[in-house]
């Protein structure tokens, strides 16, 4: 999982690994395998879409904004990219990524799939698709197992993709992560199955920004072996660090899909352009800019704050394992019809809360001030500080049977705001 002490809105945004070998990929389904099908609610899927004026029968391209995991739609786009693409008359929609954009990757590219038929049937033309960390990877899996997806998108731009996963993600039954936690490790199978056979797709132009001051995505330092950048198939592809166009550029992962002149000057040079961005055809000029336009610097500091406490104040849900990859990614699927099997995905509305099996077991939290309160089920819960500063605590669930649990944490960031974590556990028998 990403540090949450840096406050990252994109809580694991994260990249790492190299195309696999050709046997590993031959593990994998063909890349024009059919459609599966969908597991998500269309309703569901429509309810978390907030659309700009414009979508329906759009003059221009409209946009599908992605958010990075950990944010909401509203955290990553409300006072950033929302404005700014009003500003330029460009429609867009921001599509709300399940818990906060930190559950099964593979249920938010469903997620994806079915936003990108509503866009495009509404705007009777292609869309085009930014996202920031996991935002800007998550299209890619739309893209990579549902083929017929790939003649409805334009560009794919990604500020701080996770392309590739990312060494920074530890995950282990000792330190549980989030499902999109395990999903964006560098090692991860979801990964090696996102990136098997070919990364890109002709005829969409992919767009991928980096920066090398990045915290949470590593390594990314070039684009031969930089995280973010994509580097296989026929799509037409760049990859550009930030500091390509301003080698002074500070902003890091958080901001490069917030406020960055420079990679906000790339998006729209990708969007009003054929093919990716060029960044010979960026005027340096963006380099004493503070800000991108579309923020309002007057509010921005409110605004950046609002954002923060709620991406600090939300706790994901934790899983002692990544998610198995479904069963479309190496064509087992079972015959059409067959439910669950014709996805490998069960639709969020049958999953229950986690079963937690082992009757006594560790629990970590993210540091806070001292005076940390901690209850187990209404009852005080001890917890102790670790030499990273994070907490940890002995849930004991013996004596209980067949009944959800809660943990609730409550207490101060760095920053001095309130926070409240809360966990549920359900017993097993």
């Amino acid at each position: 999982m990403t540090r949450r002490g840096a406050l990252v809105l994109s809580l694991l945004a994260v990249i790492g690994v190299l195309p696999g070998s050709a046997g590993a990929a031959e593990r994998f389904a063909p890349v024009d395998a059919p459609d599966p099908g969908l597991s998500v609610d269309a309703a569901a899927v429509e309810k978390a879409m907030l659309c700009s004026a414009g979508v329906d029968g759009a003059a221009r391209t409209p946009v599908l904004l992605l958010q990075g995991t950990g944010a909401t739609a509203k955290d990553n786009w409300s006072w950033t990219y929302q404005p700014a693409l009003d500003k330029l008359g460009v429609p867009w929609c921001a599509l709300d990524l399940p818990e906060q954009a930190s559950a099964d990757i593979q249920q938010a590219g469903e997620y994806v799939v079915h936003a990108l038929w509503n866009m495009s049937a509404r705007a009777k033309r292609k869309v085009s698709i930014i996202g920031h960390s996991q935002g800007g990877m998550v299209g890619r899996w739309a893209l990579r197992w549902w083929p017929a997806t790939r003649g409805l998108v334009d560009d794919l731009i990604g500020f701080a993709p996770s392309n590739h996963g990312t060494t920074e993600a530890t995950c282990s039954t000792e330190s549980p992560c989030s499902p999109a936690g395990w999903q964006q490790r560098d090692e991860s199978d979801f990964i090696r199955a996102l990136n098997s056979r070919q990364e890109t797709f002709a005829p969409i132009s992919y767009t991928s920004i980096y920066t090398r001051t990045d915290e949470t995505v590593k390594p990314n330092q070039d684009a031969e072996t930089g995280s973010s950048s994509l580097r296989t198939g026929d799509g037409l592809r760049t990859n550009v660090a930030t500091q390509d166009i301003c080698p002074a550029a500070t902003y890091e992962h958080l901001l490069i899909g917030l406020i960055d002149p420079v990679a906000y000057a790339l998006a729209v040079d990708a969007l009003t352009h054929p093919g990716p961005a060029d960044p010979a055809r960026i005027d340096r000029g963006v380099c004493a800019q503070a800000f991108h336009p579309g923020i309002n610097p007057v509010t921005a500091p409110v605004d950046g704050a609002a954002a923060a406490a709620s991406f600090a104040s939300y706790e994901a849900r934790t899983v002692p394992a990544e998610p198995r990859l479904a069963c479309y990614t190496t064509a087992s699927c079972g015959p059409a019809g067959s439910g669950v099997g014709t996805t490998g995905i069960v639709p969020a509305r049958l999953v229950k809360p986690y079963c937690q099996s082992r009757r006594r077991f560790a629990v970590t939290f993210r540091a806070l001030r001292p005076g940390v309160r901690a209850t187990l089920a209404g009852k005080p819960l001890r917890l102790r500080r670790l030499k990273d500063k994070r907490l940890r605590g002995t849930v004991d669930l013996r004596k209980r049977r067949r009944q959800t649990v809660h943990v609730v944490v409550r207490g101060k960031d760095r920053r001095g705001r309130d926070v409240k974590l809360v966990r549920r556990y359900r017993t097993c028998r």
